[in-house]
């Protein structure tokens, strides 16, 4: 059975194609089903920032193909694992949960993989330096993740 991990950040354009991008190149497709979304519908149906593609690509991850799509309901349920990017994407995304084992599957990707960090800053209103040190962050989230979630 596959492990199903949602990555989700405010609008799925910067942060959680990246991770998703990331952890997908990490694992095999026999093994995870991995997704993205967004707390958000600001950027419903549109491709990833510019930025993130670009980073992405500079690391051999093709994230170009990805859409962004708004975090449901349905998500909650669906997904084994639901990793946030920052403290209102964990409240925003606890609101859609109606039972104490909903909440268990959600957690900061920061503190879910033991990573020094509070959480994954939003690189969007910065250059692309801000983009090139949330792929190093992500990076380092994923495979910490990874490590902890594999026999």
């Amino acid at each position: 059975m596959k492990t199903k991990v949602l990555m989700v950040c405010l609008g799925n354009i910067c942060r959680s194609p990246l991770a998703e991008g990331i952890l997908r190149h990490m694992t095999s497709a026999q093994d995870f089903y991995i997704d993205s979304a967004g707390t958000a519908n600001y950027h419903t149906d549109a491709a990833p920032d510019p930025r993130s593609i670009a980073i992405a690509a500079q690391n051999n991850i093709d994230i170009s193909h990805q859409q962004a799509r708004q975090l449901t309901a349905d998500d909650i349920n669906t997904f084994d694992h639901i990793l946030v990017m920052d403290e209102e994407n964990l409240a925003n995304t606890r609101a859609l949960c109606t039972t104490n084992d909903q909440r268990q599957k959600i957690a900061l990707i920061t503190a879910a993989s033991g990573v020094a960090a509070s959480h994954v800053p939003d690189p969007y209103y910065g250059g692309d330096d801000g983009f090139a040190q949330v792929f190093e962050l992500l990076h380092n989230c994923c495979r910490l993740w990874l490590a902890k979630h594999t026999p």
